[in-house]
């Protein structure tokens, strides 16, 4: 998205090259394909969908070619003693649904919808639409009231605890923190408009998957004539002094360049400096167990997303954060794209994709047993599923590591109260005034619009700097 939006017509007059290690643009946004079957390796719930309209058109994207379907219900909740919650982006569906499952609580509702739509427009103003280079414009009389009343310093299920009785409630209206790696217990009530996004913006789904997203940006760089160099790994930024000077690719080449913008997972990538020490030591987020499948049948009386709650969920969330260590009766995601995608399977096939909240650093030892518990849950609505499996493969935390993320941690660095806003790293995060970052690790965080608003903060950087310049030698 950087180099879309640096690309635009006489916008700058930077010559851009992009490093990329795999065999195609896209970091997470990717595929994971076999034997005709073909689903998201990675992100699947498409959130904030005007932000990311807005950032691509931006960026000069032709938002056509992506096919947006709303899903509503949102999703479905599914627990072991068989009751079924569906969350609902219609407030007087989901006030309907809550009178049904627990009554009396509707009021409890109302307020704590009013509160986060409050929080969301005061916060996305604040905090998402802002950079923090200089920690002064953070520590504002303004934004500490903001933040004082939006109750930052409390967590996610603190603040659903205050407006609902009941725990299944209070776990259904903040375990989105998981979204994007963070314990719902410890992850700051600023990110309440995860929650709120969902009912007030939606969740959409991209036709042919989030990673087709990936392949449009690859396609329109292509076309802007920007040199991308495929499975091409950056070895080692060269510096002198405080300024980078270019860097050398994993074929031994060097090539010089006047500015370095680096996108992989923070902080694995300090190991490109060999002069630099890092000073800070960071939590990562959490990991996922994912499962793949192919599945002969499909199962279209079931929602594209739905999550399998444990009755140990708090127990499970404790065991992945605090104790580090997998949880025997998990909470999980499925996604169930073919339902309304016909695309992703043979005839008559369709894909399925499991994700468990899981902790870093801690291998699997009984990983065939681990992923048939989780099949076996989840044939409390998906009858026969374990039969029809025709395709099977499982990614772990390890797997993840190997890949480059930090720890293990699928989410970049954990969204705690210490690496959040100005406590996060910035798009300047090393000593070097040529060196920027971009990612999931770098304000304003996680998830793919805000990640691509990220860009787009650094973006209004350069070409404010570079404006500057210009006239400073006119």
């Amino acid at each position: 998205m950087t180099a879309l939006n640096l690309t635009k017509e006489d916008l700058t007059t930077r010559t851009i090259t992009i490093y990329e290690k795999d065999e195609r643009l896209g970091g997470r946004l990717r595929y994971k394909e076999r034997d005709g079957y073909k689903v998201d390796e990675g992100p699947t719930i498409v959130l904030l969908p005007n932000l990311l309209i807005s950032l691509l058109e931006s960026a000069g994207i032709d938002c056509e070619q992506l096919d947006m379907l709303r899903c509503d219900p949102l999703y479905a909740l599914h627990y072991e003693d068989g009751q079924t919650f569906y969350k609902w982006s219609d407030e007087q569906l989901q006030m309907e649904e809550i009178k049904h499952h627990y009554p009396g609580e509707e009021e409890g509702y109302k307020k704590i919808h009013d509160v986060m739509k409050e929080n969301f427009n005061s916060g996305k103003e604040a905090f998402l639409d802002r950079a923090f280079v200089d920690r002064k414009q953070f520590f504002t009389l303004e934004n500490t009231r903001k933040l004082l009343k939006m109750h930052v310093y409390e967590s996610m299920t603190k603040t659903t605890s205050r407006y609902f009785k009941s725990k299944r409630l209070q776990e259904a209206f903040s375990f989105q923190s998981l979204y994007i790696g963070g314990n719902p217990k410890a992850t700051p009530a600023l990110y309440s408009l995860i929650p709120y996004s969902e009912h007030a913006d939606g969740i959409w789904y991209v036709r042919g998957g989030y990673a087709k997203l990936a392949q449009i940006l690859q396609q329109e760089l292509e076309r802007r004539g920007v040199t991308i160099k495929l499975q091409t790994a950056v070895e080692e930024v060269i510096t002198e002094g405080n300024v980078a000077t270019g860097i050398v690719d994993e074929h031994g080449d060097l090539q010089h360049f006047d500015e370095v913008i680096v996108n992989g997972d923070l902080p694995m990538m300090d190991r490109l400096f060999t002069t630099h020490k890092t000073k800070r030591t960071y939590e990562p987020s959490s990991g996922c167990l994912l499962i793949y499948a192919g599945v002969d049948g499909a199962y279209d009386e079931q929602n594209i997303h739905q999550f399998f709650m444990s009755n140990e969920h708090e127990q499970h969330m404790n065991d992945v954060f605090k104790e580090k260590k997998w949880h025997n009766n998990p909470s999980f995601y499925l996604f169930n794209p073919s339902m309304i995608d016909d695309t992703l399977a043979p005839a008559g096939k369709s894909v399925l994709y499991f994700l468990v909240p899981a902790p870093v650093n801690e291998t699997l030892d009984n990983e065939a047993e681990y992923v048939e518990r989780v099949l076996q849950r989840a044939e409390q609505q998906y009858e026969g599923l374990r039969e029809r499996i025709e395709w099977l493969e499982v990614k772990t935390p390890h797997d993840a590591a190997l890949e480059g993320l930090f720890a293990g941690g699928s989410f970049g660095i954990a969204p705690s109260y210490k690496q959040s806003g100005v406590f996060r790293p910035q798009f300047q995060p090393y000593a070097y005034k040529n060196v920027y970052a971009v990612g999931a690790s770098i304000h304003p965080g996680g998830g793919i619009p805000i990640v691509m608003q990220g860009a787009q903060l650094l973006v209004d950087h350069l070409l404010t700097k570079e404006m500057k310049e210009r006239r400073s030698h006119a």
